[in-house]
Order: structure tokens, then C-alpha cells, then sequence
């Protein structure tokens, strides 16, 4: 005996919306087939009815009333689409209170408010599915949280901001300026006209948070460790890194050290033969460290429209099938027994780039070499390019770029020292410094 259909409403249909409905519309039969039963889209609520819209819809099914939603007792899955933080909230809130089930792909919602989300959803014996919050089209909540539930994580490493990664790659392998390959981006699609969560770190910073709380059971705020992003970067340095036998990638990490968590969003350099280097374009990547599996790979597009929905469709076909129930019931994603504490930022370590500007004079580097040895930082090598023989100018002295690599230093030895070359008039404002992958 087929079961009766399963009736949705989506609310916002923008680009992943329209995604998502195209799916359901244009592939009934497979949907049916995976799922068990007819899915049908009873409502779409959307802000502004006469907009043209990318699908074509039955009668009846775009609103403007979001309580035709929630007063309906047919309807038993809501998709929020919206983005945000306001009012998604309050209007995921309302859905679990009316007993609906949910799934979003809100990164951001899931890292400021998850904590009082899933607890809302337990209370009312609802599931929140939440694959498409993180890494897109990637199915890396089902692997965190289902398939390598036998093991201990400890490590990822990740790319997971495709706005970022399309513009670190254009800037390798078409030596393009930060300013150009963030406006092709921009002119592609694949960033917005403000793209400052994109390329700051916030974005990647957000579904790390996600992810950290499914590996490892701890709720961390962006504010608890080091995010930094790729507006800063030059095509010096993607030259330089290049040439010692890397790529810079805006890398999100987190490990166990100690028994302590150690985590961080910001541009590193990633040896050149490495598959985390060699993700280019609008693509994702996530490497799991397990403790019995060992090493597992994932990779694919991170964002678009049809990658994020089809996130999202394989969330509704779990929840039409009653797997995402039982996975969700299992899930103590906010549960505080199993909680790693995190390292403090100062005490995280890693090897580092230094690219400093510095006047081409004698001394220079002995001030340099000077300051990294007391604030305890090795060095593995030190460049500085051949400056061309040039008659002084009186007054203006000749500035030469200064490349080092050092052994393993904590931030906080790195930020000390960092403090006082910046007090060194002969070392130019515009210092990079870049973490390297272990």
C-alpha cells in the first residue's frame, strides 16, 4: 500500500527555492521512487507574489501568508529558504510550535540560534535537517554525523567558501589581482555585491562552528578563535607561496591537541600536491581525520543554486522516509556531556609565512632576526630577493620584499613579535602573515 503524499511548504523561493522546486516539480517519478511517496508543494510563501519566478507552480501555491502555513495541519514540512538571522528565527520557531518539520540550509541561523532551535524541535517532537547549511551540494552532516558515527574525529580540514576559493584560484592560475577576481566573481554570481561574509572569513567561520559541533560536541562562538579572510592578500604573495611549493587557501581547520580543541579560519598555505590544494573554483572540500578509519575525502560544489537544493531535496526525501527523524533523535548536536574545551587562541601553533616590506639597508634583517628569536620563533628559511644596483636617493631609501618561513610558533609568540616589527621604521606597513598546513 503506497503511502499518502507528503505535503511541503517552502518558505522563500529565491535562487535555492526555485532549485528546490524545479527538483520536485520535474522529477516526480525519482522522487516518488527514493522517497516512498508523492512529495507535493502545498505552499510557497514569498515576499512579493508578481516577481517572475524560474518554475512554474499550480495555482494557489505562492502566498504572501506565512500563517496559511503554519494553521495548516496538512502541511507537515516546511523548507525555510529565507537567509538570515530575522526574522528566520522567529519563523522557524513558529513552525516547530505548529508541528512542522523542518529543513533549512541557514548557516548562519544554525550557528547564532541552533542551541535554542533544536531545543525548541525536541520539545515539540519535531526534526530540524540541516545538510544544506554547510558545504552545499557535499553531504558532509550525513559523514559527520551518520557515517563516521563509529569513530572519533580528530581533525578536518576544509574549504568551505566557494566565493573565496574561485578567487584564490583565479588569482594562481591566471595571476589575476585580488580587486579583478573578486569582480569576475561577482559578474559569474558567485559573490554578492557585498562580499564581506564571503571573503573575510565570516561565511567559512559559520559552518566550521556547524561542523565542530557534530565532530566534537562543543558550541563555539566565532569570537573564541582566529578568523581572518583573504581580503588582504596580493599577487605577491600567491607568487611567493607558489614558489616555495604551495597554494594559499582560505582553510578552515580544527584538530585535537592535548585533549583541547584547536581551531581557526584564515588563508594558509597548503602544499601544492595536496587534493586541498588542488580544489579550484567554486568548489568545497572537507578531509575527516577519524581515529579508526583514518583520512576520508570529500569534495564538490559548495554553492549555487542546484548543488544547495539537492542538499536540500535529499533532507526532504530523509524526513518523507523517517530517516531524518531517527538520525535527529540521536543527534546530540547541543548537548554539553561530550564537549572538548577549546585551546585558547593565543596557544594555538602553527608554522608561518611572513612577508614583510623593508627598507634595503644595512641591518635590517639583524633588527628582524632580532625580534622573531626573542619572542622564541625558528626560522626555516628567509628570502629576500636580489635588489638592482641603484644610485640612493637623498631621503627616500629602497624597500625590498623580506620572505620567511618559521618552525612552529603559537599565535601568541607570533602576535608578539608581529607587534614590535610594526614599531620598526624600516619595516613597511602591509605585513602578511600567513598560518602553513601541517
Amino acid at each position: 500500500m503506497s503511502l499518502p503524499a507528503l505535503n511541503l511548504a517552502i518558505v522563500g523561493l529565491g535562487n535555492v527555492g526555485t532549485g528546490v522546486a524545479r527538483i520536485l516539480t520535474e522529477h516526480p517519478e525519482r522522487i516518488v521512487r527514493r522517497a516512498g511517496r508523492p512529495v507535493a508543494i502545498k505552499k510557497a510563501v514569498v515576499r512579493d507574489l508578481t516577481k517572475p519566478r524560474d518554475v512554474q507552480l499550480p495555482a494557489g501555491v505562492l502566498t504572501a501568508d506565512l500563517d496559511s502555513v503554519i494553521k495548516d495541519p496538512e502541511i507537515t514540512v516546511a523548507v525555510e529558504l529565507m537567509g538570515g538571522l530575522h526574522p528566520a528565527r522567529e519563523v522557524v520557531l513558529a513552525l516547530l510550535a505548529a508541528g512542522k518539520d523542518v529543513v533549512t540550509a541557514n548557516k548562519a541561523l544554525l550557528h547564532e540560534y541552533g542551541d535554542e532551535i533544536f531545543a525548541a524541535a525536541r520539545e515539540h517532537g519535531r526534526t530540524i535537517a540541516f545538510e544544506a547549511a554547510v558545504a552545499g551540494g557535499i553531504p558532509i552532516i550525513a559523514a559527520v554525523g551518520q557515517s563516521m558515527s563509529a569513530n572519533q574525529i580528530v581533525g578536518l580540514q576544509a574549504i568551505l567558501n566557494g566565493t573565496s576559493n574561485y578567487i584564490l584560484s583565479e588569482m594562481l592560475l591566471h595571476q589575476k589581482s585580488y580587486q579583478s577576481a573578486l569582480s569576475q566573481a561577482q559578474a559569474l554570481g558567485y559573490a554578492e555585491a557585498d562580499p564581506s561574509l564571503d571573503v573575510n572569513g565570516t561565511d567559512a567561520a559559520q559552518k566550521l562552528g556547524i561542523l565542530v559541533q557534530l565532530a566534537f560536541g562543543t558550541k563555539v562562538p566565532t569570537a573564541a578563535f582566529h578568523v581572518s579572510g583573504i581580503d588582504k592578500l596580493e599577487q605577491t604573495d600567491i607568487q611567493q607561496a607558489t614558489a616555495l611549493g604551495y597554494a594559499i587557501k582560505l582553510l578552515a581547520t580544527a584538530k585535537l591537541v592535548d585533549g583541547k580543541l584547536q581551531m581557526s579560519v584564515r588563508p594558509t598555505l597548503v602544499r601544492k600536491d595536496r587534493p586541498l590544494a588542488q580544489t579550484h573554483g567554486p568548489f568545497n572540500a572537507v578531509l575527516l581525520d577519524g581515529d579508526v578509519v583514518g583520512s576520508v575525502w570529500y569534495s564538490g560544489r559548495g554553492a549555487g543554486q542546484l548543488p544547495t537544493a539537492s542538499a536540500v531535496t535529499a533532507d526532504i526525501i530523509d524526513l518523507a522516509i523517517g530517516r531524518a527523524q531517527l538520525t535527529f533523535k540521536q543527534l546530540d548536536l547541543w548537548g554539553e556531556s561530550s564537549a572538548v574545551p577549546v585551546l585558547p587562541e593565543s596557544e594555538t601553533y602553527s608554522r608561518y609565512f611572513m612577508r614583510l616590506i623593508v627598507e634595503d639597508r644595512p641591518h635590517v634583517m639583524a633588527d628582524v632576526t632580532d625580534i622573531l628569536g626573542r619572542n622564541n620563533i625558528s626560522l626555516s628559511s628567509v628570502i629576500q630577493p636580489e635588489a638592482p644596483e641603484v644610485e640612493a636617493t637623498a631621503g627616500v631609501a629602497q624597500v625590498v620584499p623580506l620572505i620567511i618561513m618559521t618552525h612552529r610558533a603559537t599565535t601568541g609568540q607570533i602576535a608578539s613579535a608581529d607587534a614590535e616589527l610594526a614599531k620598526l621604521s624600516t619595516v613597511r606597513p602591509g605585513r602578511v602573515l600567513l598560518a602553513v598546513a601541517d
